[in-house]
């Protein structure tokens, strides 16, 4: 796959901005694909160019093998994503996506030296902490189905339609076995903010391992708070817009 041709894949609804001065890279959680921000480019700054990853396996990428494990995933994005990152950039995640993010920033650190203005960290526990939950990406299918209802992050008419989950469950298996089978390795803490977001209402992540983050940062670190579950990323849009909008405005 040429780099062109990766990129076009890996990067989804952007819209080329000749004025921009910060691209913003959004990492989805699992399952989800690059459509989840399609609509944030109206509620960021004129001078932020939004770049919607796509992961292997869904959107305009549903041929392709999803990656189950994450050193993969985050070679072939460090990969696709170089050409953007000419210009100083900011990497937004949440769930996996944070994770995906955290560890990009960290490849790409090690592979040319650069780093993201910015991480901002959503709905996902430091790296560095182990999990409190059981591994389910192998659970059978209905005991994976029923935590799937539990976390409440697939529509309930989306778990009842038979066809589509035949879709669906190989990717989110696939999604989730990309972070629970993450093993942490010790580096020395970015050089770049981090902003860690969290559900009020969210009872997967706890403040405290939202508060840990800031051990993976040598610059300032902030912690904001929405209501909301787990999934406070959907129902709390306007305000975290307004968030990063705050965060993304200043001299880079």
């Amino acid at each position: 796959m040429t780099s062109a041709t990766a990129l076009d894949s890996s990067i989804a609804f952007r819209k080329p901005n000749p004025q921009a001065r910060l691209r913003l890279f959004c990492f989805p959680y699992a399952g989800a694909g690059a459509s989840i921000f399609r609509t944030w480019s109206g509620g960021l700054p004129a001078d932020v160019e939004l770049c919607p990853v796509q992961y292997p396996g869904r959107g305009t990428r549903l041929t392709e093998t999803p990656f189950t494990r994450l050193a993969p995933l985050v070679d072939a994005l460090a990969q696709a994503l170089r050409p953007l990152l000419d210009m100083p950039f900011a990497f937004f995640g949440h769930s996996l996506g944070a994770l995906v993010g955290f560890e990009l920033a960290r490849q790409l650190r090690k592979q040319s030296g650069v780093q993201p203005v910015r991480l901002f960290v959503s709905a996902d526990r430091a790296p560095q902490l182990p999990s409190r939950h059981r591994p389910i990406h192998a659970l059978p299918v209905p005991d994976f189905m029923a935590e799937l209802r539990r976390l409440n992050g697939t529509p309930s008419k989306v778990l009842e339609e038979a066809e589509l989950m035949e879709i669906m469950l190989p990717i989110l298996r696939a999604d989730i076995a990309v972070h629970e089978t993450y093993e942490y390795s010790i580096e020395p803490p970015l050089g770049c903010i981090i902003s860690s977001f969290g559900g009020l209402e969210d009872h997967r992540v706890t403040r405290d391992e939202l508060e840990a983050w800031r051990g993976q940062t040598s610059e300032s670190f902030s912690l904001r708070m929405f209501a909301g579950d787990h999934f406070f990323v959907n129902a709390a849009q306007p305000l975290l817009l307004q968030v990063l909008s705050q965060e993304l405005r200043g001299d880079w």
